[in-house]
């Protein structure tokens, strides 16, 4: 059976994975400059090493509850339509590989997360993480303004 690795992540008190390939670093947060009419999801920009780069708020995106910023906080950025994009997150403590045969399709019913955007439902000794395709958070229209403010 094949393996895939993710990067493992955490919402509140939620775990969900990315897929390592499609991640191209995490960092630690930094405060990003709020940009006039953004969508409600996008906290502002940040300049990462020379590139101004959007960052988006995953909380916010999936109507969970935010506690606010921390020395955990992270920013994983992934590769969009060949752009660079954050996503913060709570915490990026791991990478873990997960077997092909403990990942499961998504339920019909996943609260907090619209299930476009997971890919499956790995399975880990005792405990389960949603993994997610982050490319498909964003629609073809949020996208585009995204390009816009880079």
């Amino acid at each position: 059976m094949a393996e895939n690795q993710y990067v493992i992540f955490k919402l509140g008190n939620e775990e969900y994975g990315v897929d390592i390939m499609k991640v191209k670093e995490i960092s630690e947060f930094k405060e990003s400059i709020k940009v006039p009419n953004a969508p409600y999801f996008v906290d502002g920009i940040i300049n990462l090493r020379g590139e101004i780069i959007p960052i988006i708020n995953l909380k916010k995106r999936f109507n969970i509850e935010s506690q606010g910023i921390n020395s955990d906080t992270r920013i994983i950025v992934i590769n969009i339509r060949n752009k660079n994009v954050g996503f913060v997150v709570d915490e990026a403590s791991q990478v873990l590989r997960i077997d092909e045969k403990d990942i499961e399709s998504a339920p019909d019913i996943i609260v907090g997360v619209d299930r476009q955007y997971i890919t499956g439902v790995g399975k880990i000794d005792d405990k389960i993480v949603i993994l997610l395709d982050l490319e498909k958070i964003l629609s073809d229209e949020e996208k585009e303004k995204l390009e816009e403010m880079q």
